[in-house]
């Protein structure tokens, strides 16, 4: 679990290949919802998972090369919700998507109440990065919108369930993550508190 009040560290070059593998990815963000717009759901699959490779490989080289910093790590999950919550947004106006105003609220509300908590607790020093739980969040939530563009791109009713499926188990690891972040959150603050009593 993360700590509060870590001392500094001195930070790599804020424009490392990480970081501009993040920008790349915010970049594609961008032409993906243009091409959900146009329904150009086979191009979409193809730039999604495009977004997908690099937010693991920025990971990657930041922990391979020593090259984690500070804005990559707000930076990183920042863009990734770009990503998500603006594909769940655009696909709420495709009949065919599965997607439903309750599900999109569940996905973007967990994120900006995580991005702001993480935000907050990154300037009480603490580092508050994803956790397991998160992470196979993040997997789902790709997989369902990998499932969705298959399901738009070529319907059938076996896509249609394997989209469902992916969707409710995203939904149930989105909110469950959330509840943990809350928890850890709420278990440093109390750390912090009586440390400074």
């Amino acid at each position: 679990m993360a700590t509060l009040m870590t001392p500094r560290t001195k930070q790599p070059p804020i424009f490392n290949l990480p970081n501009q593998l993040t920008t790349a990815r915010l970049g594609l963000s961008i032409v993906l919802f243009v091409l959900i717009q146009y329904q150009q759901w086979i191009p979409c699959i193809a730039v999604f998972a495009l977004a997908a490779f690099t937010d693991w490989l920025d990971g990657y080289l930041a922990r391979k090369l020593n090259l984690g910093s500070t804005l990559g790590r707000n930076l990183d999950p920042l863009v990734d919700k770009v990503l998500i919550c603006g594909a769940f947004i655009f696909l709420l106006a495709e009949p065919g998507s599965g997607m439903t105003p309750w599900m999109v609220t569940v996905v973007v509300a967990r994120e900006l109440l995580i991005t702001g908590l993480r935000g907050f607790m990154e300037t009480m020093g603490a580092t508050f990065g994803a956790d397991w739980l998160g992470k196979i969040k993040m997997v789902l939530q790709c997989a369902a919108l990998i499932a969705i563009f298959i399901a738009l791109a070529w319907p059938d009713p076996t896509y249609n369930l394997v989209r469902d499926i992916l969707v409710y188990s995203m939904l149930a690891a989105t909110a469950l993550s959330g509840l943990q972040y809350l928890w850890r959150a709420f278990a440093l603050l109390r750390a912090y508190q009586q440390d400074t009593h």
